[in-house]
């Protein structure tokens, strides 16, 4: 899925999140992962097919809505872990009336950040 890692000071497009939020899957989805999940997890938790389940994580992804993280497994190998990235999404008109979107998310620890950083670094190689 690229990197899709998300740090605090990303702003995701409107119609992104709204696309994301209109789709029935991807609310399961956010509803599962308040604790990180596989994608296998996913598909039994959210009962639907792996390729659905990847394309919902993409739009997600595109949103700024889901995070994923990449461990190392101990028999060899990435595991690609996903977990919501907002505690609060906020759509708001302006006098002028525009719409715009805000994204409350939870502080990363060091811990996360470094994850997030190696994440990116398996992407590359």
């Amino acid at each position: 899925m690229g990197d899709n890692s998300v740090s605090s000071e990303d702003t995701p497009v409107l119609q992104d999140v709204l696309d994301a939020l209109d789709d029935p899957e991807c609310r399961a989805i956010l509803r599962e992962t308040v604790e990180p999940m596989t994608a296998n997890e996913l598909i039994d938790a959210c009962d639907i097919p792996k390729s659905t389940l990847y394309r919902k994580l993409e739009l997600l992804s595109s949103a700024s809505l889901v995070r994923e993280r990449d461990t190392i497994n101990p028999g060899g190998g990435r595991v690609t872990h996903y977990e919501r990235s907002f505690d609060d999404v906020t759509i708001s008109m302006d006098d002028t009336g525009e719409f715009s979107v805000s994204v409350e998310r939870p502080p990363q620890s060091t811990d996360e950040r470094l994850a997030d950083i190696w994440s990116m670094m398996g992407d590359e190689v």
